[in-house]
């Protein structure tokens, strides 16, 4: 049975850590505080090195390694951030580095990867097939593997997160963790409870990757048939045997947030905090937005785990997420095809106060009588009232006028990865 890492472990990670990690800060934002009517601060891992906080699970992991493991190298099975981390860990102690990705793995990612020294080969449709993989390049060539979560040097690395937070804030009554695999919410659960047992650690899952929520509710491990989230940081089908049981005993509560939840929450770390987030970092604002955590008045803490954002992805979320608060208007109308038209629709458009972003002009769509044009217009717009009121003066000034389904965030999905 694989031994639980004690405070010890955690303090020891926290050491070996200096001049390694950074101490990333803990900030509060005034607009959240007013969203939520409560003192949060946020613990930001998205400006750690490598872009999350995986780096300290994987250095304090790597350089346990006596010198002749470190001769063969290591390997890990990952598609992001615990790719980078092993990758820049192995660097810094002086190994190398294998990382098996799946074959849909960001192109980002894989590039940053190599950045830092490693060898990335691309196998399978999902990290359970990197996985494998990696296991058999271990046995094979007797490279160690890091495991990305279910290793208890790992989660005193991760723990360390928990440390910095009680040193700086002791005063944290509730910490809001994101959970993958549950590596980095065991080692700060184990951090901050071994020296304040009242303080509330609740995990946030995303609804399409929620494999620990299941399997507290069973009982026992579950395994999920597919993972579909834009927070592929904690797109894992399976919580590790070490961090499930870990998680049973030191965390308080386990949410779920969507994909529109989970999105919302992206945008708004962008804009109001000028902070790059990705999905997995972004659930637990996400779940404070929803509801789905109830804090009263205590001092609560949110770790934002890492900022490895894809940039399509980000588009898909900032476009979507402006056509969803009313700040973008996709509309499809017809005119006639006459010399003036387009004109005295554009110019209907400028004096209702709406800033033209694209206009597609058809000629020949096929639904459209040969005597008319089809045109299609995206459209900027103050907000959701504002966007009410273009749609009707047009329609008033005799405009046929189609408003585009809103896609939902809902539609954006990734594969299974890690975390």
């Amino acid at each position: 049975m694989i031994h639980w890492p004690t405070l010890e472990d955690v303090r020891q990670a926290e050491s070996a850590l200096a001049g390694v990690t950074y101490r990333t800060p803990l900030q509060e934002f005034s607009y959240v505080n007013d969203l939520v009517g409560s003192r949060v601060f946020f613990k930001l891992e998205n400006l750690q090195r490598s872009g999350s906080f995986k780096l300290r699970g994987a250095y304090n992991r790597i350089r346990q390694l006596r010198a002749d493991e470190l001769r063969r190298g290591v390997v890990a099975a990952s598609a992001g951030n615990h790719a980078q981390g092993v990758a820049l860990a192995a660097g810094l102690v002086g190994t190398t580095a294998v990382i098996v990705t799946p074959e849909g793995a960001s192109l980002n990612k894989i590039e940053a990867t190599r950045s830092y020294g490693a060898e990335v080969r691309q196998i399978g449709e999902s990290f359970d097939d990197a996985f494998l993989e990696a296991e058999r390049i271990a046995t094979g060539t007797g490279r160690i593997l890091i495991h990305a979560f279910d290793d208890p040097w790992v989660i005193a690395g991760q723990g360390t997160v928990g440390l910095e937070m009680l040193d700086e804030r002791p005063t944290i009554e509730t910490i809001i963790v994101p959970i993958g695999g549950g590596g980095l919410i065991s080692g700060i659960a184990l951090a901050v409870k071994a020296q304040n047992p009242r303080i509330r650690v609740v995990g946030v899952q995303a609804a399409g990757a929620s494999a620990v929520l299941q399997s507290r509710q069973l009982g026992q491990i579950q395994t999920s048939a597919t993972v579909r989230t834009i927070a592929d940081g904690i797109a894992v089908k399976r919580p590790g045997e070490l961090t499930f049981s870990m998680m049973e005993r030191l965390v308080d509560e386990v949410v779920t947030v969507d994909e529109h939840d989970i999105s919302r929450a992206i945008l708004m770390f962008l804009e109001r905090s000028k902070l790059l987030v990705e999905g997995a970092g972004a659930v637990g604002l996400a779940a404070l937005l929803a509801g789905k955590i109830s804090l009263g008045q205590e001092t609560s803490a949110v770790v934002v785990s890492g900022g490895n954002i894809d940039v399509t992805l980000l588009s898909h979320i900032i476009e979507k997420g402006l056509v969803e608060e009313g700040r973008q208007l996709h509309l499809r109308t017809v005119i006639a095809d006459r010399p003036g038209q387009l004109f005295r629709l554009l110019e209907r458009v400028a004096q209702l106060k709406a800033n033209v972003i694209r206009v597609n002009h058809e000629r020949w769509d096929p639904l459209v009588a040969p005597q008319d044009v089809s045109v299609e217009l995206m459209l900027e717009t103050r907000d959701a009232s504002h966007w009410r009121a273009i749609v009707d003066a047009l329609t008033g000034d005799g405009y046929e006028v189609m408003v585009e389904p809103r896609e939902s965030s809902q539609d954006l999905h990734t594969k299974n990865f890690d975390n």
